[in-house]
């Protein structure tokens, strides 16, 4: 049982409907710090949708979000000043250096002057990206990118951290270590993963939460569970489903 102290988000009874379809139906979002949370489904299983709602990019039809006791809804910008956010596309911009880049974010984010150097530092750090701070964004590899996408999202070193498909389209060197970057990340923020990649959840997650046709189908932590493969098909294609060992629906 989680302590309500300890909740960094806690986002209860979301819904959302595009005129009288439901793509979120009723969906409780919990997460505490130095916790990884897996966000997993298949594509249409409403993710993007719960996840654009958590950011404050979307508003709910029903349903409240508090992000670190901030209500988001009451208090947007105060609210998203407690999270950093990478969608599936990095926000980059391809003819700045990554530098000029982390410390242009950094002026969004209004960290002060004195700050901007230090946070920028920190964050490069923590994406590994001190090499290649002076070259341009474009001439990256896309790993690098994605690293890059990563650092903005904790370059104020915000109490959560939201990715969504953070590895899609890697190749299997990048993807692991976009995946051993999350799970240090995972020390010192709440961070929630967003993927329809089984071995994902299982290689950095320490819960897992399963959608389906918008609802939550299962709620529980990696602990908790034998076999996430058999519960995941079982779940959504039915009780005969055959897991295969690498899956991505």
């Amino acid at each position: 049982m989680i302590n309500h102290q300890d909740r960094l988000i806690s986002a209860l009874g979301l819904s959302r409907y595009y005129g009288e379809r439901c793509v979120v139906n009723n969906v409780d979002v919990v997460l505490r710090k130095g916790e990884v949370l897996g966000l997993l489904g298949p594509n249409g299983a409403g993710k993007s949708t719960t996840m654009q709602m958590l950011t404050g990019n979307l508003s709910p039809s029903e349903g409240e979000i508090q992000i670190n006791t901030i209500d988001l809804l009451d208090e947007p910008i105060k609210a998203k000043q407690q999270m950093g956010y990478l969608p599936e596309q990095p926000p980059v911009y391809r003819d700045l250096t990554v530098s000029e880049y982390l410390h242009y974010c950094a002026r969004l984010r209004h960290i002060p002057k004195a700050e901007c150097r230090r946070m920028v530092a920190y964050a490069s750090e923590r994406c590994g990206l001190q090499e290649v701070s002076k070259r341009l964004i474009g001439n990256l590899s896309k790993g690098f990118r994605q690293r890059v996408g990563i650092a903005q999202a904790i370059l104020h070193n915000p109490a959560v951290v939201i990715l969504d498909e953070p590895t899609v389209g890697l190749d299997p060197i990048q993807i692991r270590e976009i995946r051993r970057l999350i799970r240090e990340l995972g020390k010192d923020h709440g961070i929630i993963l967003s993927t329809h990649i089984l071995p994902e959840v299982q290689a950095v997650c320490d819960r897992v939460q399963i959608l389906n046709q918008g609802k939550t189908v299962f709620n529980n932590t990696l602990d908790g569970v034998e076999s996430l493969e058999k519960v995941f098909f079982d779940l959504i294609f039915g009780a005969d489903a055959v897991a295969s060992e690498e899956v991505a629906v």
